[in-house]
């Protein structure tokens, strides 16, 4: 199972980004695909998550500001990040549920996209 993320960068505060997540590999279904971060010296947090039925959860911090979307079957999940504060500064991690024969096995993540908000 492979993960890569792409789109992190340095955006003014107020302003937008968007990430992309893609998975990869044979053999396994994609379940959940979601969204944690995670800042030096603290735990890795959620942000957001999209079942593999499309239901959607948001932490409540970044809830009305970020949508979550993508597809499970196809294996893709973003994160639309608009009206980004200061505080969403971290290095953002895709997070994959990977399934075989109809159960969940493991957990596949992606190696961390760096999203930097000046103020």
């Amino acid at each position: 199972v492979q993960v890569v993320e792409s789109g992190g960068g340095l955006v003014q505060a107020g302003g937008s980004l968007k990430l992309s997540c893609v998975v990869s590999g044979s053999g396994f279904n994609v379940g959940p695909m979601g969204w944690y971060r995670q800042t030096p010296g603290h735990q890795r947090e959620f942000v957001a998550v999209r079942s593999s039925g499309g239901v959607t959860n948001y932490a409540g911090s970044v809830k009305g500001r970020f949508t979550i979307s993508g597809n499970s079957a196809d294996g893709a999940v973003f994160l639309q990040m608009d009206n980004l504060k200061p505080e969403d500064t971290a290095v953002y991690y895709c997070y994959v549920g990977v399934v075989r024969l109809g159960r969940p096995v493991d957990d596949a993540w992606g190696q961390g996209t760096q999203v930097t908000v000046s103020s």
